[in-house]
């Protein structure tokens, strides 16, 4: 199973109304240093179809996935529908990560 396949099994395991950051997604990958490969991934969608994307952000809460978004609000406007406030800060719109970050356990970490 390749990364990201890998990828794609853990971003479908993020339960809705919980975020994940890239990194998180990465280390759930067996690849903690390539958070970035996992932004890559969705935005150029290697990871396949109906993967909820929006729920992926920084490791700050931050959303970081405008770009990869029909719009740059589509992100923001998904994770409110499912119950996760946003809020704005001068460095962009934040989820709580205290609050909505998804606290996954070993057996999610086990991706095969």
């Amino acid at each position: 199973m390749d990364f990201y396949q890998k990828m794609a099994i853990a971003c479908r395991r993020i339960p809705q109304g919980k975020v994940a950051t890239y990194g998180q997604i990465a280390l759930l990958c067996g690849k903690p240093k390539n958070a970035r490969q996992v932004g890559y991934g969705l935005k150029c969608g290697l990871a396949g179809e109906d993967i909820p994307a929006h729920r992926v952000v920084s490791a700050k809460g931050l959303l970081a996935g405008a770009a990869y978004f029909d719009t740059p609000d589509l992100q923001k406007l998904l994770l409110e529908s499912e119950g996760v406030e946003v809020k704005r800060t001068d460095q962009g719109w934040k989820v709580d990560l205290k609050r909505y970050g998804w606290d996954n356990t070993f057996e999610d970490a086990v991706l095969e």
